[in-house]
């Protein structure tokens, strides 16, 4: 029997701030089946919880709902690019963006997105962990091209020209044939 109606459930997400009564929310949204991605972004949103209770419920949430794996791990990467990049240099986000290509080998994004939170000045995330992630999604992803551009990219922005021109003139080898 249902503790919460829905719009309680999207309160206490929104704006809790006792985890207790988060985690009875969260379980009762579960045993409701709700699989609206958009409820859970507002649990994933609430900066009264920490890193590790946000991995808690979003591995719950994509063990329980397999089909909102992907959107789970994307945005729980996005939330930890954003709000904890200064505190772990990006650990958490790489960590969920390697799941959501787990869950979707073909899809192309979260190898970009990864990509986008690079700080050459930094080298966070390294560079060299980025690099092995693209060249691991070049096995499986449908858009190949802008993933040899963007290894390109990285290749010349850690002064390997020999490897940067290698990867760019795939990328336009691959182009000449797609045309």
């Amino acid at each position: 029997m249902s503790r919460f109606s829905v719009e309680e459930i999207r309160q206490k997400f929104a704006t809790s701030q006792d985890f207790n009564e988060i985690f009875d929310a969260f379980e009762d949204a579960l045993s409701q089946q709700l699989r609206d991605l958009e409820l859970y972004r507002l649990l994933f949103w609430n900066n009264s919880l920490g890193p590790e209770e946000l991995c808690l419920f979003g591995e719950k949430l994509a063990r329980e709902f397999p089909d909102l794996a992907y959107g789970t791990y994307m945005w729980l990467a996005n939330v930890f690019e954003v709000t904890y990049s200064s505190y772990d240099n990006f650990d958490l986000a790489m960590t969920y963006y390697r799941k959501a290509a787990q869950a979707r080998p073909a899809e192309v994004d979260p190898y970009l997105n990864l990509v986008d939170c690079y700080d050459p000045d930094l080298n966070i995330p390294p560079a060299d962990a980025l690099i092995a992630f693209l060249r691991e999604g070049l096995k499986t992803v449908s858009g190949k091209k802008i993933l040899l551009q963007r290894l390109s990219f990285l290749y010349q922005m850690i002064g390997d020209r020999e490897q940067s021109d290698y990867y760019r003139n795939l990328a336009d080898d691959l182009g000449k044939f797609q045309n």
